[in-house]
């Protein structure tokens, strides 16, 4: 039986309305804005949702939990999201349904040849979308009947998530520029700042980014994404 904690015995029947009902889903995803879209949408849906913004609190976590669907985000503070697809895809028992997912397509194929069950492109927006990508995968008995009658919504996520997620940017570019750390900031802000339409942002990173991958001089690339990010936080809102 899939659980929330070591005492859970009983399962929840889902409904049409709530139809994860019933459901855990670990949300393995470093950026606080786009986990609070998952976070929004499991609150409609009934699901219960627990939160990891790194592989090694994932593993920690699941040492003591284990939940029934686990969303896990391809890039990661601390690694590469396919190498946990790829330790629950092989274990057992297996988790019942893991989907990678990120705001990056090219990254599917890693997820899916790990051992996802699927993917999910981010940005999350569509609640009818999310569900049905959780529940045609779920068992047949963990499904609700006439899922046909939920209507569609529309998610966006607190804007002060966002201003979370440059606060912690911040943090990382205000520590040793080496290499790793520049990606990572790069493939992060290029992620949310997609999903939060922040298109500025966006092209800083994906310039950053570019700039790493053809191994020319970040410095002031860098600290242009620097004083972005800075400004972001002088805001009242993020966006």
């Amino acid at each position: 039986m899939d659980d929330s904690g070591p005492f859970a015995t009983t399962v929840a029947t889902p409904t049409a309305a709530r139809p994860l009902l019933g459901q855990t889903i670990l949300v393995v995803e470093d950026s606080r804005y786009a986990c609070d879209v998952i976070r929004l949408m499991c609150m409609h849906s009934g699901a219960r949702i627990r939160r990891a913004d790194c592989l090694k609190s994932a593993r920690r976590h699941l040492q003591i939990y284990r939940p029934s669907v686990i969303l896990i985000d391809m890039g990661l503070p601390d690694g590469s999201g396919a190498d946990l697809i790829a330790e629950l895809s092989n274990a057992s028992p297996r988790i019942s349904v893991i989907l990678g997912m990120s705001g990056d397509d090219s990254t599917k194929s890693a997820a899916l040849d790990a051992g996802a069950d699927g993917f999910l492109a981010k940005p999350i927006e569509s609640m009818s979308f999310f569900q049905r990508s959780i529940l045609k995968l779920l068992p047949e008995d963990r499904r609700p009947s006439g899922l046909h009658s939920v209507r569609d919504e529309v998610i966006r996520p607190d804007p002060m998530a966002y201003q979370d997620d440059m606060a912690h940017i911040a943090d990382v570019l205000a520590g040793p520029n080496d290499h790793r750390a520049l990606d990572y900031v790069a493939q992060f802000l290029c992620g949310v700042a997609q999903e939060a339409d922040d298109n500025v942002l966006a092209e800083a990173a994906r310039q950053l980014a570019r700039s790493r991958a053809h191994g020319t001089p970040v410095t002031a690339q860098a600290a242009k994404v620097a004083g972005i990010v800075q400004d972001r936080l002088e805001q009242r809102e993020a966006i």
